[in-house]
C-alpha cells in the first residue's frame, strides 16, 4: 500500500501543479475590461490581501519529507484517498474562479472598491457563495497542502489565509451593505460567505 500511495502522490502533485498554472492563467490572460471610474474603495483590503498570501507560503515553501510520502505519517489509504480529493479540489477551483470573473466582468478588482455603475452581482456562482474567487484559491491552498506539503502547515495556512479573507470580505460588504442596502442584506443573508452550506 505504502508504494501505491507514493505513485497516486506524484500524480497528484503534478495533476494540483498544472492545475496551479490553469489558476494563474486565468487572472493573466483574462479579457481585460474596459477603464472604470472607482465610485468608492478601501485600502485596507490590501493587508487582507497580504494575509492571504502569506497563508500559501507554508504549504509551498514546508514540503514533506521524503518528498510524495504519506500527508499523514503512516496512512497511506488516507493518503491516496486524500490525493484523489486535491485534484477534484484544484479542478473545482480553477473552474470557481474563471466563472466568478466572468460574471464580474469589469467589476472585478484586486482591492475592495465599488466602480461607476456597480451592480450586485447574485447570478451563477454567486448564487452559492458570496466570495467564489477566496473560496477558489483556499481550495488551491487546501490541494496543494495535500499534494505538497505537511498537514501542521497546511492548517497554519489555512488558519492564516481565513484571516486575511475576512478583513477583505468586511472591507468589501461594508462597501455592498451601504451601497444596496435591503439588497445587500437578503442576498447575505441566503447565501454562505466563503464555504458552500456554510455559514461563515
Amino acid at each position: 500500500m505504502e508504494q501505491v500511495s507514493y505513485y497516486v502522490s506524484i500524480a497528484g502533485f503534478v495533476l494540483v501543479i498544472a492545475s496551479w498554472f490553469l489558476f494563474g492563467g486565468v487572472f493573466l490572460f483574462r479579457k481585460k475590461p474596459e477603464a472604470t471610474t472607482d465610485g468608492a474603495k478601501i485600502p485596507v483590503s490590501y493587508v487582507g490581501l497580504a494575509l492571504q498570501c502569506l497563508g500559501f507560503l507554508p504549504v509551498w515553501l514546508v514540503w514533506r519529507v521524503p518528498m510524495f510520502s504519506a500527508f499523514i505519517d503512516g496512512q497511506y489509504t488516507l493518503n491516496s484517498v486524500l490525493q484523489v480529493i486535491a485534484v477534484a479540489l484544484a479542478a473545482v477551483s480553477v473552474w470557481l474562479a474563471m466563472s466568478a470573473i466572468r460574471e464580474l466582468g469589469r467589476q472585478w478588482s484586486l482591492q475592495a472598491r465599488l466602480v461607476e455603475g456597480h451592480k450586485l452581482i447574485t447570478s451563477g456562482v454567486y448564487q452559492t457563495v458570496r466570495h467564489p474567487i477566496y473560496t477558489a484559491m483556499l481550495g488551491m491552498l487546501v490541494a496543494m497542502g495535500i499534494a505538497n506539503s505537511q498537514w501542521r502547515t497546511t492548517l497554519a495556512g489555512i488558519v492564516i489565509f481565513i484571516i486575511g479573507t475576512k478583513i477583505r470580505t468586511n472591507s468589501e460588504e461594508r462597501l455592498l451593505a451601504k451601497a444596496f442596502g435591503t439588497e445587500f442584506s437578503e442576498w447575505k443573508a441566503k447565501v454562505p460567505g466563503l464555504i458552500p452550506f456554510v455559514k461563515i
